[in-house]
């Protein structure tokens, strides 16, 4: 009986043994990734070249941001008491687009007033980041490369695909909300 118990409590540890997983065979030769890199590069060098012949066309004190977009003022409040906005600050802004030649994309009527809770609702990525700059009363134009504009979907209305843009906007308000 013994030898018995034996023989099954054996058969049973070599029954429940599960097998090996066996691995996917999958060859990553990287060439999609390596052209789209390469697509990428020569589209920001050709966006990079064609933003700094219009730095250079304007007589303007062009500040490049740290987030890859430049900007200047058109109205610049010095006074150190107006406050930039922070994480869900309510600003009301009007703002303009532009295509890199200058041509009008939307209109500030067409566009109306808006109303952003700074981080907290979606804006493209170039705007949401030249607010933050911005004070009460200021008006700066921006010069956003496509990838910090709509990028590669556009609007999916009058902004194509990777289309750099410019845009004027101005800083109605700004509703500083308090920490809790």
């Amino acid at each position: 009986m013994n030898k018995l118990l034996t023989l099954a409590l054996l058969l049973l540890v070599i029954g429940c043994k599960t097998p090996e997983a066996r691995r996917p065979i999958s060859s990553k030769s990287g060439s999609f990734i390596d052209e789209s890199v390469a697509r990428n590069k020569e589209l920001n060098s050709k966006e990079q070249t064609a933003i700094e012949k219009i730095m250079k066309q304007h007589d303007y004190n062009y500040i490049a941001s740290q987030s890859g977009f430049w900007y200047y003022y058109n109205t610049k409040i010095e006074t150190d008491t107006l406050k930039t906005p922070n994480f869900g600050d309510i600003v009301n802004y009007n703002y303009n687009v532009k295509a890199l030649n200058g041509n009008l994309i939307y209109s500030k009527s067409d566009l109306k007033t808006q109303t952003y809770a700074m981080d907290k609702e979606e804006l493209f990525t170039g705007l949401r980041e030249g607010l933050k700059l911005m004070k009460t009363g200021e008006t700066v134009t921006f010069l956003f490369p496509s990838q910090k504009a709509y990028g590669y979907y556009g609007d999916e209305n009058k902004i194509g695909t990777n289309v750099p843009l410019i845009c004027e906007v101005t800083v109605n308000s700004i509703t500083h909300i308090q920490s809790q």
